[in-house]
């Protein structure tokens, strides 16, 4: 299902669920004049989503094709795609076994400065896990 751009694409919650493991959980809502979806996102230890968005940014001036990210469980998926600014496109899927939904938004990010502003919020944002 694809949606006109989100007004607001929200990370929150983050919490350590299992003590003395690597998982971390945290709620991502997106929200439009089309409604909010939310899901509960499980990674472990951030999946490396800072490190990817911090790749995007190094690479500023461009790459072919889309790279792809994604949490542990795939509830949250990330393509980015260079075409002069970054394109990106947020999935929030539905949990397996039964997949029946997904929920697709793109925003647009200037290359370079605008990319590595993005990465160090996520790295803060996972780095505030509460222990």
């Amino acid at each position: 299902m694809g949606a006109p751009g989100p007004d607001r694409l929200r990370f929150s919650e983050p919490a350590r669920p299992y003590e003395n493991e690597p998982t971390l959980e945290f709620l991502f809502t997106a929200t439009g004049p089309w409604g909010c979806v939310e899901t509960s996102v499980e990674t472990w230890e951030g999946d490396g989503l800072d490190t990817f968005l911090a790749s995007l940014a190094e690479d500023f001036r461009g790459w072919e094709g889309a790279r792809t990210w994604h949490s542990l469980c795939y509830d949250l998926t990330l393509s980015a795609e260079h075409r002069g600014h970054v394109f990106l496109t947020w999935g929030i899927h539905d949990r397996a076994p039964s997949e029946d939904w997904h929920f697709e938004t793109t925003t647009v990010h200037a290359a370079g400065e605008d990319m590595r502003h993005l990465a160090a919020e996520i790295r803060t944002f996972l780095a505030t896990v509460p222990e």
